[in-house]
């Protein structure tokens, strides 16, 4: 298991249990100490439990942004009743760090299995994570990203693309 993803698995883990945060580690490695937007996945069975994620960082580095939304991908997430002890043993985890979002003119410039996409409109702003099962149009991409948002499918929006290092 890759370092990311067992953090994200020891945060999950000692919060469920004990109700406790842990800390970063102390040894950083460059992936951890850098500070990017992450994106925290849980499954149970092969069906999505919890996703948790920014698209810009909120912390210091992807250490402390793993703990944080490890933690609200298993209690936090609005779709999902909070994880519970029993269900530990059954969980997968996926980390996705991603790059910084670059603005798209020309929808040709989007791959739905390359590139993730924020679309936004005012203060209303939807994401989509790259590679999804049942997501291989950039209209089906763009589409699910505004529904996210509360975005109207004819209303005109900005568009981001970012690429993600997904582990797990």
């Amino acid at each position: 298991m890759h370092r990311i993803v067992a953090l994200a698995r020891q945060s999950i883990e000692e919060y469920v249990r004990a109700g406790r945060r842990i800390s970063p580690p102390s040894d950083l490695s460059p992936e951890l100490s850098q500070r990017a937007g992450v994106f925290v996945c849980i499954k149970k069975h092969g069906n999505l439990r919890g996703c948790v994620g920014t698209f810009q960082p909120c912390s210091d580095t992807v250490a402390e942004e793993v703990i944080r939304n490890a933690i609200a991908a298993a209690t936090q997430d609005s779709r999902f009743s909070a994880l519970t002890p029993d269900e530990l043993e059954e969980i997968e985890y996926s980390v996705d760090v991603l790059s910084a979002p670059e603005k798209v003119e020309d929808l040709d410039k989007l791959d739905p299995k390359l590139y993730g996409v924020i679309v936004s409109r005012g203060i209303r702003r939807g994401l989509l994570l790259p590679d999804l099962q049942g997501v291989d149009t950039v209209e089906e991409q763009l589409r699910i990203a505004k529904i996210k948002a509360a975005i109207g499918p004819d209303e005109e929006v900005d568009i981001y693309r970012f690429t993600v290092t997904r582990y797990g």
